[in-house]
């Protein structure tokens, strides 16, 4: 090999590397940035579309390392209330089926993938927080808190789903 040929093939993976630490970088800011908006439905739209988007565009190990995040600053900015503590590493672990779901589905047809990987996610944190919170929780309290991680869950990845689509069509024309 000259080094004509290795300078523009070091010269290639630089450029890629450099092009994908971007997406991470800006993916991750979104996710970081979503919380602060403090309404769940701003916020899940977001993050679930982010969440969505990564899968797509960087793979879903990456994703799922961007799927860690948005929990734990809701729970620092006051979006998730303190007593749903407990239920972040399930926060955590239900983005990950959403990702893990869709990363396996998404060759195959995009909205069989985004349909299945929200109703699992949905159907995890639904079942896990009602175990988890009537063991934290006075039930009056327990009751209000399932409400918050159960339909708004698959209702705000439907949509983030639809806000990914359109946002991944959107950039394949540019």
């Amino acid at each position: 090999m000259s080094n004509v040929d290795f300078l523009t093939i070091e010269k290639s993976t630089f450029l890629n590397s450099a092009k994908y630490a971007f997406k991470f970088i800006l993916l991750l800011g979104v996710v970081t940035m979503a919380p602060l908006f403090r309404q769940q439905i701003i916020t899940g739209p977001i993050v679930n579309a982010t969440l969505f988007i990564s899968a797509f565009l960087l793979g879903t190990p990456s994703a799922i390392l961007i799927g860690l995040i948005p929990s734990v600053i809701a729970l620092s900015v006051g979006l998730l209330p303190v007593v749903l503590a407990p239920m972040i590493p399930f926060i955590m672990l239900g983005n990950t089926i959403l990702i893990v779901t869709f990363g396996y589905l998404k060759e195959r047809n995009y909205w069989l993938g985004v349909i299945s990987a929200s109703v699992l996610k949905f159907i995890f944190l639904f079942s896990t927080t009602s175990i988890v919170i009537d063991l934290l929780l006075k039930k009056e309290i327990a009751s209000k808190v399932a409400i918050m991680l159960g339909w708004p869950q698959l209702i705000t990845a439907l949509v983030g789903g639809l806000i990914a689509y359109l946002f991944l069509r959107g950039i394949k024309r540019v």
